[in-house]
């Protein structure tokens, strides 16, 4: 539904607009036209619930503590590889033997549980569910909305409701003369709009620097950009958890850094590899024995990189002084070897716990303060990845819509910011 208001003559929009929620879905917008100020009041429409009816499900694996995230989920809460964490109204779910209401009604608790976070589910052994059951569910669920505040070419403002999706809202597509103003987000199981649902399109492009020379590459990097610029072969290795591993999410960052630097370099010869060890941290990978499919010195090391790129969100929670400790022996152990470092700092993610997805300039992580303060004083290069996504809401975008799991893998729009940050080491 697409609710107008008041007509305006806006060639240009040089400030952005002001939004207050003065309704449960009901937004006053207030902008400034020639010197002149306008409001008007729009509707936002309200999320409905999706209901399913008599979802067949083969058969419920056993509920087992394993992460949430790793359970058999609903077959409806999940697209391709994405989950969707908290859509699941926990209080209409039905599991029935049978698709007809005379079936048997199973209990929560006692013949199945269901996790809300993850939309998992599964059989608690014992109960009246057996191992090969086929058991028929019924639930609501609601899925994230990102609407948009759309100045058109006739001079109307529109509230336009945006694609909804289980993890991954697009805001709506714009015609041709068309202005995105701002983003109204509405989050799973949104009850009413409130500030932090209101984001006003501040910037349009995270703002870059001014090329620097020489630049980061060259100063932090000689042996590599020496490489790329006499078509030599370089070998990177892309070294970290399930961000660079490939669970969940699609193009990875490194896929898309490599392509973008063959394309500036296109006589070079460049080599990837990838070194990715799902749900662990850079201090597991020290800890892992000989022989193991993650040991440090046999899987890192032992590959000779010319350069390795780290990505490490799983170092966030650790001890930030065993954590500096650490990485000063990779400087040295890379050295050691001839290899240069990139360090690329973490994308924002649920679980930081943050009470708004606005207003996020300033990463509240001690790891990332620490890399911000280790890379320039041991002269390793920094991608500074978090810096883009905290400025996401600057562009109406909240992070967690690029992530596939609603929590912590980005989607190939998340990637990009990874490669973005690190492109942007390299000479034109």
């Amino acid at each position: 539904m697409v609710l107008f208001g008041l007509l305006i003559s806006l060639a240009v929009q040089a400030t952005p607009p002001s939004l207050r929620v003065i309704g449960d879905w009901e937004i006053e917008v207030a902008l400034t036209n020639g010197g002149r100020e306008v409001r008007t009041n729009l509707m936002v429409q309200s999320p409905q619930p999706i209901c399913v009816t008599n979802e067949f499900c083969e058969h419920l694996d056993d509920w087992i503590s394993q992460p949430g995230w790793a359970r058999k989920k609903i077959a409806s809460l999940t697209d391709g590889l994405c989950s969707a964490r908290f859509v699941l109204d926990e209080t209409s779910l039905v599991v029935r033997s049978e698709p007809d209401a005379s079936a048997t009604v199973f209990e929560s608790g006692k013949d199945f549980q269901v996790d809300v976070e993850w939309s998992g589910i599964g059989r608690v052994p014992g109960g009246r569910i057996s191992s090969n059951q086929p058991v028929y569910l019924n639930y609501r669920y609601q899925k994230r909305r990102l609407d948009s505040l759309v100045l058109t070419r006739s001079g109307a403002l529109e509230i336009r409701t945006g694609i909804p999706h289980i993890a991954m809202p697009l805001p709506p597509p714009l015609a041709p003369g068309e202005t995105r103003l701002a983003n109204v987000w509405l989050p799973e199981n949104i009850k009413k709009l409130g500030p932090s649902n209101c984001f006003p399109i501040l910037e349009t492009n995270f703002p870059e620097l001014p090329k620097s020379s020489p630049s980061d590459a060259e100063k932090f990097l000689p042996k590599t950009i020496a490489k790329l610029r006499a078509a030599g072969h370089l070998k990177i290795l892309a070294w970290g958890d399930s961000v660079t591993q490939g669970y969940l999410g699609e193009d990875q960052w490194q896929s898309q850094f490599v392509r973008r630097l063959k394309a500036r370099f296109p006589k070079a010869g460049i080599e990837l590899v990838t070194v990715g060890w799902g749900a662990h941290n850079s201090q597991d990978f020290l800890d892992a024995p000989p022989g193991h499919a993650a040991n440090y010195a046999e899987k890192v090391l032992a590959a000779k990189p010319d350069l390795v790129v780290s990505e490490f969100v799983n170092d966030v929670p650790l001890d930030m002084a065993q954590v500096e400790q650490n990485y000063q022996k990779f400087v040295a152990d890379f050295r050691a070897i001839g290899a240069e470092w990139i360090i690329l700092t973490p994308h924002y993610n649920s679980f930081m716990n943050l009470s708004s997805e606005r207003n996020l300039d300033d990463d509240p992580r001690a790891y990332v303060k620490m890399l911000r303060s280790f890379a320039p004083e041991n002269r390793v290069a920094l991608a500074d990845a978090a810096a883009r996504y905290g400025r996401l809401w600057r562009q109406g975008i909240p992070f967690s819509t690029l992530m596939v799991n609603t929590a912590n893998h980005p989607d190939v729009r998340g990637m990009k910011l990874f490669a973005d940050s690190l492109m942007v080491l390299f000479p034109e």
